[in-house]
């Protein structure tokens, strides 16, 4: 996928002196902030999520390991607030845990040729040297627009010998050569192909995701496509095989897809299946979704490595952009920060089992965010009929809770709750679905359309396990040990920092109430 084009820019530059200030209505005079308060208090970055330092991002690329870290690059345009030339970079920032990023700095230039500017793809360590740089070379292969137009796309080469710091492009013509049918012909995604000795790519080609291979790299050849039309162009394509709970090695295909028009999320769409180097057969015509909220776009998956360094076959991490193209320059963050980019925390995904004989992916942050924990407010047992407001303030947090019932029509949480009460993010479960709704706070979203998300629950069972993950402008709702996630960004006031429990039509215990608050 493309950074932000002219026609987001013009609109951008025509409303960026108060976007922040625009954005939020005047607070009421006793919630309003005091003045002098200190500068940390009053800022939108996210305290324990991935921001870009400044300017913009958009989406993540596949994080890589290499010399015992991850690389993760990023889709940057560093001209962003000045309103002037579009178009972005690939910046990379290091992390040995997925928790805590060092920022190396623009890793592959815009500009150096005359393609431009250089949108998504993927980097792969070359350990075999197919393409002829050296043993360990890291390789990008990277969609650009020759003639600075969006319709007619491309894929071009970069290479690094210095670990993946920076890049020199090869050449100037393309490796895989537009095929003369206009736009959506991007977002390579290549990995190594183990069985067939070779390089795979699934690439977004409208309504298809289209799979070729190559033995170095330089040269690829179209195997077949996948077809899915009706939840839009299928961006920012993947691929991968990972081993299920019960044993069972199983592909995976995903791509980014926008399934409002149908009543289903705009996020990662992934059907499980069967893969034999040119074609993929899915277990079912639907797709599922690994993430069921408005805000967790472009996203990737990346292998998971061991201590050791060696690869887990039976898990993956993931991380999303925490943004919508709907609103996607539309935060409180430009003005009070002088960035717009922040990302979902990483996540670990497993393929499980389900009791109807179907595989899905299960979520949860990941491990190392534990170490990070700085304080920890254990509430217990805590029994709830209507509303319970409690003893606690926080903008960034995380809250986890096991939720029991005989006879009840909902319960949740109340997130980011203002000093009066009428102002909150729910979140929770109501009669046969989880939810996540924004609606009662400061949002991105003036359409109306995306406020409330919702997924499949069981009101059966009686109980319902909740992990929520709040920061300054991000909800991230984890149900019943990942099967469910819901991320959605939201903007509260920052004295919005009250949290309370609910419940409708009956008592619920709220059992095992734990808030937990993260330095990183």
């Amino acid at each position: 996928m493309r950074g932000p084009g002219l026609t987001r820019r013009a609109l951008f530059t025509t409303t960026a002196a108060g976007a922040g200030a625009a954005l939020l209505p005047a607070a009421p005079a006793d919630a309003r902030p005091r003045p002098k308060v200190a500068r940390d208090c009053l800022s939108y970055r996210a305290g324990y999520h991935f921001t870009v330092p400044d300017q913009w991002k958009n989406d993540p690329q596949r994080p890589v390991w290499i010399d015992g870290e991850y690389h993760y690059y990023y889709l940057y345009n560093a001209d962003y607030l000045a309103g002037g030339e579009v178009g972005t970079a690939w910046r990379l920032a290091t992390s040995a845990d997925l928790v805590r990023f060092t920022d190396r700095g623009i890793a592959v230039p815009k500009d150096t040729t005359v393609n431009g500017d250089v949108w998504s793809g993927s980097a792969v360590v070359d350990t075999g040297n197919t393409a002829g740089f050296g043993a360990g070379a890291v390789v990008v292969v990277v969609t650009m627009s020759p003639g600075g137009g969006t319709d007619h796309q491309e894929q071009f080469l970069y290479y690094s010998t210095d670990g993946g710091l920076t890049f020199t492009n090869y050449g100037t013509d393309p490796v895989l050569p537009s095929p003369g049918t206009g736009a959506d012909f991007r977002d390579p995604k290549v990995s190594w192909d183990a069985d067939r000795n070779r390089w795979t790519m699934a690439l977004a080609e409208r309504d298809t995701i289209g799979f070729y291979h190559s033995p170095d790299l330089k040269s690829w050849t179209r195997d077949g496509g996948f077809v899915k039309d009706g939840i839009g162009v299928l961006e920012c394509p993947d691929l991968f095989r990972i081993t299920a709970d019960d044993g069972t090695a199983t592909w995976v295909l995903g791509a980014s897809a926008d399934g409002t028009g149908s009543g289903q999320p705009n996020t990662y769409a992934y059907w499980t299946g069967s893969f034999d180097g040119g074609s993929f057969t899915p277990d079912s015509a639907e797709p599922q979704w690994l993430d069921h909220g408005w805000d967790w776009y472009a996203a990737v998956t990346f292998d998971k490595r061991r201590a050791d360094g060696s690869v887990d076959p039976a898990a993956r991490y993931a991380l999303g952009w925490l943004n919508d193209w709907a609103y996607a320059h539309t935060t409180p963050t430009i003005d009070a920060d002088g960035f717009n980019g922040t990302d979902s925390v990483v996540r670990e995904i497993t393929l499980k089992k389900s009791n109807s004989g179907g595989y899905y992916l299960a979520s949860q942050p990941v491990a190392a965010l534990d170490t990070y924990v700085s304080r920890t407010v254990n509430l217990g047992d805590l029994t709830v009929d209507g509303t319970r407001p409690l003893d606690y303030t926080g903008v960034s947090y995380e809250l986890t809770t096991e939720i029991t019932w005989s006879q009840l029509t909902g319960a949740g949480v109340q997130l980011r709750r203002s000093p009066d009460g009428g102002r909150h993010i729910d979140a929770g479960i109501w009669n046969d679905y989880a939810f996540l709704n924004r609606r009662g706070t400061v949002n991105p979203d003036t359409s109306g359309v995306r406020q409330e998300s919702h997924s499949p629950f069981d009101p059966s069972a009686g109980r319902v396990k909740l992990r929520i993950l709040v920061d300054r402008t991000s909800v991230e709702m984890f149900v019943d040990d990942g099967r469910y996630v819901h991320t959605s960004e939201v903007f509260p006031y920052l004295v919005d920092n009250r949290l309370a429990l609910f419940t409708a039509g009956g008592t619920a215990v709220f059992r095992d109430t734990v808030i937990r608050e993260f330095t990183v």
